[in-house]
């Protein structure tokens, strides 16, 4: 599998069926799979897409800047919330649904690489905004620090 191919099926997998042997990182260009023994493997990401995973919160969250696949829960797990996705300069829409986040709470999103993205997503009529940076290499890819209000 590639990394895409690799982040999709685990975003999928229900928390009790997450690999527990080995953690599965998101840097901005690659996947970083590590085993218990330390041993990694570098799957690199599609150069024109960026992989943003984010978890709006209610009252409960935890710091991070590099999603783990394998580790990272956030509060609002399997619930549906509008998402929006615009690209800052050009105000072209990228994502504009209803989507259910995945069992760790996290909802997944590719963009284009390069660009800054005005991300909003509402829940029960809260709302969390940010601005996310999809150029270079130590940008985040996990969003934590979204509380709907």
């Amino acid at each position: 599998m590639d990394a895409k191919q690799v982040i999709d099926q685990l975003d999928r997998l229900p928390k009790d069926q997450r690999p527990q042997n080995f953690t599965a990182q998101v840097k901005p260009t690659q996947l970083v799979l590590a085993d218990e023994s330390g041993r990694t493997a570098n799957l690199p990401l599609p150069e024109d897409q960026y992989y943003l995973s984010a978890a709006p919160y209610v009252d409960q969250t935890h710091s991070c800047h590099f999603h783990s696949l394998t580790t990272c829960v956030g509060q609002l797990q399997g619930v549906e919330m509008k998402v929006k996705a615009v690209n800052s300069d050009t105000g072209e829409v990228l994502v504009d649904k209803e989507m259910e986040s995945f069992d760790n709470g996290f909802i997944g999103l590719w963009v284009p690489r390069g660009i800054m993205v005005d991300l909003e997503f509402t829940y029960q009529g809260k709302t969390a905004q940010t601005t996310v940076s999809t150029a270079g290499d130590e940008n985040a890819t996990c969003l934590t620090e979204m509380q709907l209000v």
